[in-house]
């Protein structure tokens, strides 16, 4: 019994702790973020959202999302418009959150584009517009979002069939001006 359990605890402290390899990889990332790589800046906001490897920290996470976003980055983009969006690691400001998720649909962003819909049929942010909120959930619905599939018809009911259909014609046009909108 006694060689089992020192034959036990030989492994177990031969093994890498998981907590130890969270850590390395955000060491390793934080190294690559700081060199000005996009990708490794939105990976580290993501850490700092969810306390991968580091406490959790939504002003940090919102520093390097920012980073990645002003590199063109769609996925920092859209997280950025999140963060904004929820006031986590900024003060809640819908008109921020509306910028940077617009950014982000453009490159074809189908979740920017859902909640980029979704801030014009509130009116938050940007003015109430069930037109182009519309537009914003058939781009979406077209790219296969879901949300973006089930607020067409939501939205719709408090439009006439004219306004439907210049929504339609809109949407045409914005794919036609930015064929990125569409996967």
């Amino acid at each position: 019994m006694r060689n089992l359990l020192t034959a036990l605890l030989a492994v177990c402290f031969s093994l890498p702790l998981v907590g130890d390899e969270k850590k390395k990889l955000f060491e390793s990332t934080k190294a690559n973020a700081v060199r000005g790589d996009a990708s490794a800046q939105f990976k580290l906001g993501v850490m700092y959202t969810k306390g991968r490897g580091v406490l959790e920290d939504d002003k940090e996470a919102v520093k390097w999302f920012r980073k990645a976003a002003e590199q063109g980055l769609a996925n920092a983009q859209f997280n950025l418009g999140l963060m904004h969006g929820n006031g986590r690691g900024v003060l809640e400001d819908d008109k921020e959150a509306a910028k940077w998720y617009r950014k982000a649909a453009e490159q074809g962003s189908v979740n920017a584009q859902n909640n980029l819909g979704f801030l014009y049929y509130k009116g938050e942010g940007v003015l109430e517009d069930s037109v182009t909120a519309y537009a914003w959930f058939n781009i979406a619905a077209a790219n296969g979002q879901e949300d973006g599939k089930s607020n067409k018809p939501i939205v719709a009911k408090r439009m006439t069939p004219e306004q439907i259909a210049k929504a339609q014609e809109l949407s045409r046009e914005m794919v036609e001006k930015n064929p990125k909108l569409l996967e």
